[in-house]
């Protein structure tokens, strides 16, 4: 979580390698290899901090694909700050 966008990811969740993101009423997922938005939307502000915040940790992002797949808990990324 950082600036009150919130990030998740799913066990058992379908391809591509995606995350979800809540920020107020607004839900988006998220492509993790293109950082395209797949559904949903978010304020222009938002979604340009989480598209930062993605591109800054896409490695960490896809580890944290393949934990949940094998359902293992996701480990912790840094927030942008």
């Amino acid at each position: 979580m950082f600036y009150g966008i919130i990030v998740r990811m799913f066990f058992n969740e379908h391809a591509p390698p995606h995350f979800h993101v809540v920020y107020g009423e607004f839900k988006t997922e998220i492509e993790i290899e293109t950082l395209k938005v797949m559904r949903g939307e978010l304020p222009r502000r938002a979604l340009a901090l989480v598209l930062e915040w993605g591109s800054l940790h896409r490695n960490e992002l896809l580890a944290d694909w393949e934990r949940c797949r094998s359902h293992l808990p996701p480990e912790q990324i840094q927030p942008l700050e």
